[in-house]
């Protein structure tokens, strides 16, 4: 039997493990990276990477064909009524982010990593490897020994990492699902579109339609299920349905053919019920929940996320998972913390649901709040410049932080994630 030993062992090679790879190989680490499919291979997604990501990717050097830049978003709500969000830049990200498709995005990560001296195998994580009860590696699907100093779980929101190294509650875990195709036809801006399948009854999540490189456009309908993973169903069953309510408002022509195929898959969101390390077990990405509970978006923090990780492997490897958790916090716990327990308060409650979407996009109420909400929806408020719109946004996060405060989520939060000497946030 094939025995390899490295310095890191990163299980899954979608943008958060080849990111991890790329950030560790190029200063040197013998990467091990893990993934069970042949490159290229497509996952179901919207393609959009949000503006921090697109910096990273720069900052990485990272050269990306065949994308579109995507600056301003389009929310529609059920009655047919339309916000305009704008995009603007901030001190640490771009005016934009970029449309890209996985099958593109992941190669190219995937490459870079392995050009950076990674090096690449094919096969399942399955029997994990145990050396003095710490997890030293996996036995792969196919009969290899992979061992290393650590483990990156960046296998998605199903990791089998977290699984096996017991990182994941199952009960507190926020899930959606997601359904996704393509259509032949272009579209100008991306629209988010709220729906209500019945009259004041919100679908407990929401529907896409973004541009794709080659004109045509993804589109998709996400659905929270918070604990509980029978609902996936229903995102597949009322596609077409959503489908006709987008030719309803003129976003999808009615004589364009329904998608011949839709792929979907789970997300994690909110980082609530993902504890993100054990001992020399550090989970990114999607592995650790890192997904926007609100309006989806996960691979920018799939990309720092990785990037995090590497860096406190890189800096001191005896204090990696503190240092990676501490990075986390600053970075992400003020807005999922108040994301997570909002989504959490909505799911299930479809009146609710309808209600907050008729009331965000009521004309008066969405010109006043349109700037602050693309801020804090995207969660852009590190970094944002000063404006009206930013100061909307750091109000949004500091009533949200008040509302939350001392809400399951939070307290989750203080007693997993969040450092002791972090325990009181600012906006700033």
């Amino acid at each position: 039997m094939r025995t390899d030993r490295f310095d890191v062992l990163i299980v899954g090679a979608g943008p958060a493990g080849s990111f991890a790879g790329l950030a560790l190989a190029s200063q040197g680490a013998r990467v091990a990276l893990l993934d069970k499919a042949e490159f290229p291979r497509d996952k179901a997604c919207g393609d959009l990477v949000g503006p921090r990501g697109v910096q990273l990717l720069d900052d990485a050097g990272v050269s990306l064909s065949r994308t579109v830049n995507v600056g301003d978003m389009l929310v529609v709500g059920s009655t047919g009524r339309r916000v305009r969000l704008p995009s603007a830049a901030g001190h640490t990200y771009p005016g934009h982010g970029m449309s890209i498709g996985r099958l593109i995005l992941d190669a190219l990560l995937q490459k870079a990593a392995l050009d950076a001296g990674a090096v690449g195998f094919t096969g399942r994580a399955d029997t994990p490897l145990e050396v003095d009860e710490r997890l030293d590696g996996y036995r792969t699907s196919n009969g290899m020994d992979l061992r290393a100093d650590f483990v990156i779980g960046a296998d998605g929101a199903t990791s089998h990492v977290a699984a096996t190294s017991r990182l994941i509650d199952e009960s507190k875990v926020l899930w959606g699902f997601a359904l996704r195709a393509y259509l032949d036809q272009s579209v100008q801006l991306p629209v988010i579109a709220l729906w209500e399948p019945r009259p004041w009854r919100g679908f407990p999540g929401y529907g896409w339609i973004f541009p794709t490189f080659d004109g045509g456009t993804n589109v998709g309908l996400g659905i929270g299920t918070r604990a509980s993973r029978t609902m996936a169903a229903d995102s597949v069953r009322m596609l077409p349905a959503f489908l006709d309510h987008l030719r309803a408002l003129g976003f999808i022509d009615r004589s364009t053919p329904e998608p011949a195929r839709r792929l979907g898959s789970w997300l994690k969101m909110g980082t609530i019920g993902t504890t993100p390390y054990r001992g020399r077990t550090l989970l990114v990405g999607d592995a650790a929940g890192l997904v926007n509970p609100l309006q989806g978006e996960g691979i920018s923090q799939a990309l720092s996320s990785a990037l995090a990780a590497a860096n406190s492997i890189l800096r001191d490897p005896g204090r990696a998972g503190e240092l990676y958790a501490e990075t986390l916090a600053s970075s992400h716990l003020p807005y999922q913390r108040i994301a997570a327990a909002a989504h959490s308060a909505l799911v299930g409650r479809r009146f609710a649901i309808a209600a907050l979407g008729r009331v965000v996009t009521f004309p008066r109420i969405s010109s006043a709040l349109a700037g602050g909400w693309a801020i804090f929806w995207n969660e852009l408020l590190d970094g944002a410049p000063p404006s009206r719109a930013r100061t909307v946004a750091a109000t949004a996060t500091t009533i949200g932080q008040l509302m939350t405060a001392h809400s399951q989520t939070a307290r989750w939060f203080k007693d997993v994630l969040q450092p002791a000497e972090t325990n009181e946030l600012t906006t700033e």
